[in-house]
């Protein structure tokens, strides 16, 4: 688009330049920055200024070109930059520099499809007008070279460059893949971004419907030991997020609406559209104080100056690594204040995901750099990162469930223990297979906080849940336990009083009396009941299922297994009476 000259004046006394057309939406005009170097030329070869256009032989020359992109306004010469219709939103193709450089413009040229929505990040902030995205599409678009935008913002103003003249591209519409790209110091003439988006097949659900899922939190924002894996040692990650009752991918296009362009949401005490997850691993030393995580940190003076985000630390009083996201300037140098202090050590640059969770493949995710969920809401598909940089893959988490049960008035009574394959009861029926394992230790204590036994607990023991112990005579206790793990000794540990069962004073279990993992063993809450553990292959199991009440069932009784999917069992409601 050519300059329109009836769209320009310049003023004889204040020697500014000013676009009087219409504004963005309303029927404007835009120049390139030699097409306004040459009007203004023609314009200071007139012999009598006319009209608005003040400007002719006698007056001094306003402009000098030092390339078709690069052109400076001298003689004290200026934009006039009246917010509403400032000059500079309506030239590109280049810079204007105006005050031997107190002020420069520079160029943006993006690369990309003609509907790309490009947000500018600068100076730790989300500029608030992008008046550059002309009517759902980019402002002086070059179809044939695979432009879509071509604009100006200024870098430099009263003598000093605006966070050392960086800028951050992003699109980030919804329903389509996210993307960034960074400047990171403009130069003079024209500076590239590309930035193109599509249709992401795993965001597909409508903005209106995602806003609903509240219930999708994170319970952690800071440093989250998790064992992710399995392996009975904790990774270390900057989230804990919770789905709730949502599929991986629903978690996934949730990420993305909180972080979406026009986002109002906050993470980590960041605006959600600025948020971009971890950006640096910074090694410090001689902490004091106590951090807060997530706070603002700053650090340097000058050309060292800088500004971030706290995302995660090892400890918030003693720490030796903390994680960033970097907001202005330089990455950490010297002592970084919050509300402690700590001394910048080595700095290690981390990948940023776009979209900062990760990637969905509809089916699993595939989390960006230090991300992750609650353990159990993820599945042996899932693949996450620690903030050690190390890949970790989730065991197989299985769910079985027993379903039609009766939980209000009478419950159910609900009970699954191992079974051998082979032994049934004397009506035929299968039969819980209570030497499942053994006491190592014997139990003649009030209180007892942990039980031993001899042989390993099995691999796919739930993490919490009941076992039944049997007493010398012959009573089964069932002891709610907290954790277990294989070693020296094998152990349930933290066993909770909620039963009164953990006192064994006056009526002991010997070494070598039966113990056996009861999955399920409670009255009916609701009208499904289940049990989840770590399976890689098969658990044999008796489902019983009873209820003597006021409407008294048959005895329901089932051989079940647990195998590497998701297994539901529907108990049978006979009737007794």
């Amino acid at each position: 688009m050519a300059l329109v000259p009836g769209d320009w004046t310049i003023d004889r006394l204040t020697k500014k330049f000013a676009y009087i057309g219409g504004d963005h939406g309303a029927s404007p005009s835009y120049a390139t920055v030699i097409e306004f170097h040459r009007w203004a030329q023609s314009l200071a070869d007139d012999a009598v200024a006319t009209g608005d256009e003040e400007l002719d032989i006698t007056n001094t020359d306003p402009s000098r070109r030092s390339t078709d992109n690069i052109v400076s306004l001298i003689n004290g010469y200026t934009l006039d930059e009246t917010p509403g219709t400032p000059a500079s939103e309506h030239l590109y193709d280049g810079s204007i520099i105006q005050g031997g450089g107190t002020d420069i413009w520079d160029g943006i040229v993006n690369f990309g499809n003609d509907d790309v929505q490009i947000q500018i990040h600068q100076d730790g902030a989300v500029l608030a007008d992008d008046w550059w995205n002309f009517g759902g599409a980019g402002l002086n678009p070059d179809a044939t070279a695979g432009i879509s935008h071509r604009f100006m913002l200024p870098v430099r103003t009263s003598g000093v460059d605006i966070d050392n003249r960086k800028l951050l591209g992003t699109c980030r519409r919804f329903n389509y893949t996210y993307g960034e790209f960074p400047i990171n110091a403009t130069a003079r003439g024209n500076n590239v971004l590309a930035l193109s988006d599509s249709l992401d097949l795993n965001n597909e659900t409508i903005p209106g419907t995602v806003l609903t899922w509240t219930t999708i939190v994170n319970i952690t924002e800071g440093y989250a030991p998790l064992d992710v894996n399995n392996d009975t040692i904790d990774e270390f990650y900057y989230s804990e997020w919770n789905k709730d009752t949502y599929s991986i991918n629903q978690f996934y296009e949730r990420m993305k609406w909180l972080t979406r362009d026009g986002s109002v949401e906050t993470l980590y005490g960041l605006n959600g559209e600025l948020f971009r997850g971890i950006t640096h691993q910074v090694a410090i030393s001689a902490p004091a104080g106590t951090f807060v995580e997530p706070e603002s940190l700053a650090w340097g003076i000058g050309a060292t100056a800088g500004t971030g985000q706290l995302l995660a630390i090892d400890s918030v009083t003693a720490g030796t690594k903390m994680w960033i996201q970097l907001k202005t300037g330089v990455t950490p140098t010297g002592t970084i204040t919050g509300s402690g202090t700590a001394t910048a050590g080595a700095i290690t640059p981390r990948e940023i995901s776009k979209p900062f969770v990760g990637v969905s493949t509809g089916s699993a995710l595939i989390g960006s750099y230090g991300l992750a969920l609650e353990v159990l809401d993820l599945t042996s598909l899932d693949k996450l990162t620690d903030l050690g940089g190390n890949p970790v893959s989730p065991p197989n988490y299985v769910t079985n469930t027993i379903s039609g049960l009766t939980f209000a008035g009478d419950a159910d009574y609900v009970l699954v223990g191992p079974w051998n394959g082979a032994a049934t009861d004397t009506n035929g029926d299968p039969a819980i297979t209570k030497d499942q394992l053994s006491l190592d230790v014997a139990l003649a204590v009030d209180n007892v906080t942990q039980v031993e036994v001899t042989e390993p607990i099995p691999s796919d023991t739930p993490a919490t849940g009941t076992i039944r112990v049997t007493d010398d005579l012959g009573f089964e206790r069932r002891l709610h336990y907290v954790n277990w793990e294989n070693g020296t000794p094998n152990r349930f540990y933290n066993i909770d009083t909620v039963d009164g069962n953990e006192d064994f004073l006056g009526n002991e279990a010997a070494i070598g009396n039966d113990v056996w993992i009861s999955y399920i063993d409670q009255p009916a809450t609701a009208a499904t009941a289940s049990f989840t553990s770590v399976q890689s292959g098969t658990r044999q199991l008796v489902a019983l299922v009873r209820n003597g009440g006021s409407a008294p069932i048959k005895q329901f009784i089932s051989e079940w297994s647990q195998t590497s999917s998701a297994q539901t069992l529907n108990a049978i409601r006979n009737t007794d009476v």
